[in-house]
């Protein structure tokens, strides 16, 4: 066993081509450009063919992270991919994407903590790194949610959108100065009701009742999942800060889930961080649950914005009900 540090190598992202806007979303459903504006910040989302599943996003995010980070592919030592949408019950998606990259003899899994998945599978990998097991992890989040959207609720269809991004987290050395410093997941399945596909599993398998009730897709209710979703992810972010003696002055920039802009405004009052060092992206991308906070974070760095040596914290939340923070200098 080592005790190591790992770090964050690359992102990579990935969204499909086409995208609907607010205005589509007004001919589907009784809406307008203006409400879902006003109440979620998003203006247009984007979203997969029938021929589309999570894997074929999943693929090209990793290999957008793996050209990035100049880790070469058989270096890969484990490949972990957060969804909650993935291709098939099982086998698991990073199966999948496994196969497609072309990698063999190394554990390929899926986590599934819905919209924060992303944060617990790069918990994980920091701590198969930490701990000597592996030198690089592949980690990705992806979901295609437009496939277990009830597009005849108009509260919650206009929230989703499709993507994946992706991380590869590698062991640090000693020169370098990125470094994951602190993480903290966290989970109370106490208020899973309130956010859940209730059909599809052992629970209530697919039936025609299922289907025709619409069970087998996203059900939220939206109000009891903000006021969760704002005081969990502040209590997470500043656990790690202050294990680590910082305060959020100390923050380059805070990249949260992209799940609603009234949420990430709060998020960002109740830490007392301004807004402009808050990465933001939900107008484009709408809710891409386990895919948002990779996918903020790779269009940052491309846009140069995130830079070497930036602290960034990272933080979501989402089913079961979980949440979780990642601090790290990248």
């Amino acid at each position: 066993m080592g005790n190591f540090h790992a770090k964050f190598s690359a992102f990579g992202s990935y969204a499909p081509a086409k995208i609907l806007t607010n205005q589509d979303l007004e001919k589907i459903v009784e809406t307008s450009d203006e409400w879902i504006r006003s109440r979620t910040g998003m203006v247009e989302r984007h979203i997969v063919t029938p021929e589309e599943a999570a894997s074929d996003l999943a693929y090209h995010a990793a290999i957008n992270a793996i050209e990035a980070s100049k880790v070469k592919y058989k270096d890969i030592n484990a490949i972990i991919v957060a969804t909650i949408s993935g291709d098939h019950p099982f086998p698991s998606t990073a199966c999948i994407l496994q196969k497609r990259l072309g990698l063999k003899g190394i554990p390929a899994f899926d986590v599934s903590a819905g919209c924060t998945g992303f944060i617990y599978a790069c918990d994980i990998a920091k701590q198969y790194v930490e701990n000597g097991a592996a030198i690089n992890v592949l980690v990705v989040g992806v979901e295609v949610l437009t496939k277990i959207t009830n597009w005849t609720d108009r509260n919650t269809c206009v929230l989703f959108g499709d993507a994946a991004g992706a991380a590869v987290i590698s062991r640090a050395q000693a020169t370098d100065i990125s470094r994951i410093i602190d993480s903290k997941i966290d989970a109370d399945g106490s208020q899973g009701e309130y956010l859940i596909q209730a059909a599809g599993g052992s629970r209530l398998p697919a039936s025609h009742e299922t289907v025709d009730a619409n069970q087998h897709t996203v059900y939220m209710e939206g109000n009891r999942i903000f006021k969760n979703a704002v005081k969990s992810m502040y209590a997470s972010s500043e656990e790690v800060l202050r294990r680590n003696h910082l305060t959020s002055s100390d923050i380059d920039w805070v990249i949260p889930h992209q799940a609603n802009l009234r949420i990430i405004e709060a998020l960002a009052d109740k830490m007392k961080v301004p807004i402009s060092k808050v990465i933001i992206n939900i107008h484009k991308y709408g809710n891409t649950s386990s895919a948002t906070v990779p996918l903020a974070t790779d269009e940052a760095i491309r846009g140069k914005k995130i830079r070497r040596g930036d602290i960034l914290l990272l933080t979501s939340f989402g089913a079961g009900l979980t949440w979780g923070s990642i601090l790290a200098r990248y």
